[in-house]
């Protein structure tokens, strides 16, 4: 559904564009093929401003209109994506408060470093220090 709105609506902004690029400004002469007074022309007697007002009036109602209901499709997509399970801003807030804040250590390497006594932490559960001078 939300495809053929969106079709319609980029097809009344083309036809927008197109009527108002064809209606001619005041006092200009340039649509005389279209209607500038004489009685066998494009649009008939009349001329083609009424036609062609009526005509970008009516695609801009059109335009208005699909324009709604993309936005009423955007909302049901909005409503279905926190069904989904997704957290609203209240909930992250909240959870960002209640997180305690651990503390990053550096990483502990088995190999040992150059220039430093080796320890020996498997006998007991407290590591093994050396003393200097023995």
């Amino acid at each position: 559904m939300e495809q053929i709105i969106l079709i319609a609506h980029i097809l009344f902004a083309l036809g927008i564009v197109g009527f108002v690029m064809m209606q001619q400004g005041k006092g200009a002469d340039a649509g005389a093929s279209f209607g500038s007074g004489a009685s066998q022309t494009v649009f008939g007697s009349q001329g083609s401003g009424n036609f062609l007002s009526r005509s970008t009036a009516i695609l801009a109602t059109l335009f208005f209109i699909t324009s709604l209901g993309l936005a009423v499709v955007a909302k049901q997509k909005a409503v279905g994506a926190s069904d989904l399970g997704i957290p609203s801003q209240e909930v992250i807030e909240k959870l960002e408060q209640d997180t305690p804040i651990v503390e990053e250590y550096a990483p502990v390497s088995d190999a040992p470093v150059l220039g430093e006594p080796e320890l020996d932490a498997s006998a007991s559960d407290e590591p093994a220090v050396e003393e200097a001078g023995q």
